[in-house]
């Protein structure tokens, strides 16, 4: 069976319409543009913010989400924030229920930035549900729903890691060279349409959620098993939802086309719906696009007249690689520096060293794990076919040295 490193579907978290609209950011008195860094991390944009003027928060930025969504409970409770209502939500795989409390008047205030939130309503979860450390390599507080910033232009620039917000008569899209892309919107979450090539007679018409909180390429959801597949991909799980693991296969798409831009070879997952899975909160979309694919764009997107501005960047020849190892790692310890094998995939390279799940590796090369990243381990895994990887393990006590050779796996 088979993970997907580095994400989980967050974006699909729901909460009832009947709660109102959250405020948003504010830019201070005459100012009309500020620049909000961001760190990329394992394919996930990550900006700081404080609650209530106290507590730094990291917060994955989210154009997927519709609620800004807080994980550790135990953190607004130290500030004694009050809880409104309790909710029952959907988790990743549209079945399984958890709890949710609502706080109102929360402060939320952007790490440099001039930016403030001084009234939102956050959702803050009763445990932490998504584990969102092991996956990314950092800590993560909870999710930051982009709509916070819906008044302005937001601009992403993905290579200088910069969120640009502004007032909409200071910048132009347009004169900057970004070409217009009419979305629709819904529930303050835009979708785009794309066109999908899998073979030369099939090119289908994709709506895709605009998903800046998905650290991947692109995700395709079907209704029925009659999904068209590439020729080539790997059956198993795609993802951990909360509802247990979310099975899809992988492969790539041949090309897919937004307008004039065209991206090929692009890296995919397929998953097929079965009977139990709620199709009524999806909006009619066919999947979404995620940090991997957007990345090879400047994006400006703009809420209050629902278009998505796009610009190639420096990344936009850039091939997508997928791991070659056939091994899904985890971070855990204190400091997240302990990189423990989750699941092998059977006859990979992973399988055939020996490697088994549960093993912990202690080295890489010569670099022990210790001063690494899990995005620095898992970028030695996506290197050229035929790369010799050489790690020190440990397993039930016992360090044991593997050799890993890379190759091609879709």
């Amino acid at each position: 069976m088979r993970h997907i490193p580095g994400w989980l579907v967050f974006s699909l978290l729901l909460l009832p319409a009947a709660v109102k609209p959250q405020s948003g950011f504010l830019m201070p008195p005459g100012v009309r543009q500020v620049e909000w860094p961001f760190d990329y991390v394992n394919n996930f944009m990550v900006v700081t913010v404080t609650l209530n003027g106290t507590i730094p928060l990291k917060m994955i930025f989210d154009t997927g989400a519709e609620h800004t969504v807080l994980c550790r409970r135990e953190l607004s409770d130290l500030l004694g924030i009050r809880y409104d209502r309790e909710f029952r939500l959907l988790g990743a795989d549209m079945k399984t229920e958890l709890t949710a409390y609502l706080a109102r008047n929360v402060r939320l205030d952007a790490m440099n930035a001039p930016l403030a939130a001084p009234d939102v309503d956050i959702l803050v979860l009763q445990e932490d549900y998504f584990r969102f450390e092991s996956y990314a390599g950092i800590d993560i507080h909870g999710i930051l729903a982009a709509n916070t910033l819906s008044d302005y232009l937001v601009r992403i620039n993905y290579l200088q890691k910069i969120i640009t917000v502004s007032v909409h008569d200071v910048f132009s899209p347009e004169r900057a060279g970004f070409l217009p892309f009419p979305a629709e919107l819904y529930r303050k979450k835009l979708y785009l349409r794309a066109d999908l090539g899998f073979d030369a007679d099939s090119v289908p018409r994709a709506k895709l959620l605009l998903d800046t909180g998905a650290a991947l390429p692109l995700l395709l959801i079907s209704s029925d098993s009659t999904m068209k597949l590439p020729q080539s991909v790997l059956p198993g799980q795609i993802g951990m939802g909360l509802g247990g693991d979310l099975q899809g296969y992988i492969g790539r798409v041949r090309d897919v086309s937004i307008g004039k831009y065209r991206q090929s070879g692009v890296i995919s997952y397929f998953q097929v719906a079965d009977s139990t899975f709620n199709m009524s909160f999806m909006n009619g979309r066919t999947g979404i696009a995620g940090n991997m694919l957007l990345n090879r764009f400047q994006l400006v997107v703009d809420y209050q007249h629902a278009v998505v501005w796009l610009k190639p960047s420096g990344n936009f020849r850039k091939k997508y690689v997928y791991d070659r190892s056939g091994m899904y790692l985890l971070a855990s310890g204190n400091s997240l520096n302990e990189f423990v094998v989750e699941s092998v995939l059977a006859d990979s390279p992973a399988s055939e060293a020996g490697i088994l799940p549960g093993d912990q590796i202690v080295q890489v090369g010569l670099a022990p794990a210790r001063i690494l990243r899990l995005q620095d381990v898992l970028k030695v895994f996506q290197k050229k076919s035929g790369k010799k990887v050489r790690l020190l393990i440990l397993r039930d006590g016992v360090k044991i040295r593997k050799t890993v050779v890379l190759r091609n796996l879709i």
